[in-house]
């Protein structure tokens, strides 16, 4: 099962207008993300609207049958991006998508917004 990261590209902070920023913030960090999950087998992609505003930047972490997590509130970094690959490639090695604690990366703890249970196989 593929692990996927899903990027919200149209998220802004408060701020974004001032900095004069050319891209959103979401697009850079889905760039910097993208860089990263390059030949780990995490695939990845762009949304408009994760409907997190609140909560920006935001991510989606979801493979079919597994637990799904959507994460905000990240700082455009590197360290944030490498973290959220980590963690997708340590979900993608869980059976049930719950990752422990203790195997979080440090730039991911703090940015749990929701857990999903995975869809029924069945009706």
């Amino acid at each position: 099962m593929t692990t996927w990261i899903t990027v919200c590209d149209t998220c802004k902070h408060d701020d974004w207008a001032a900095r004069g920023m050319e891209k959103t913030d979401g697009e850079a960090l889905a760039e910097l993300i993208e860089a990263n999950a390059e030949g780990t087998g995490i695939r990845t992609r762009r949304v408009s609207c994760l409907m997190g505003c609140d909560n920006s930047c935001n991510v989606a972490i979801q493979a079919p049958g597994k637990l799904a997590y959507t994460l905000g509130r990240f700082e455009v970094s590197a360290e944030a991006a490498q973290g959220i690959v980590d963690y997708a490639s340590e979900h993608a090695e869980s059976e049930t998508g719950q990752v422990p604690y203790r195997q979080w990366p440090q730039a991911v703890k703090g940015h749990f917004v929701t857990r999903h249970p995975p869809l029924p196989d069945a009706e």
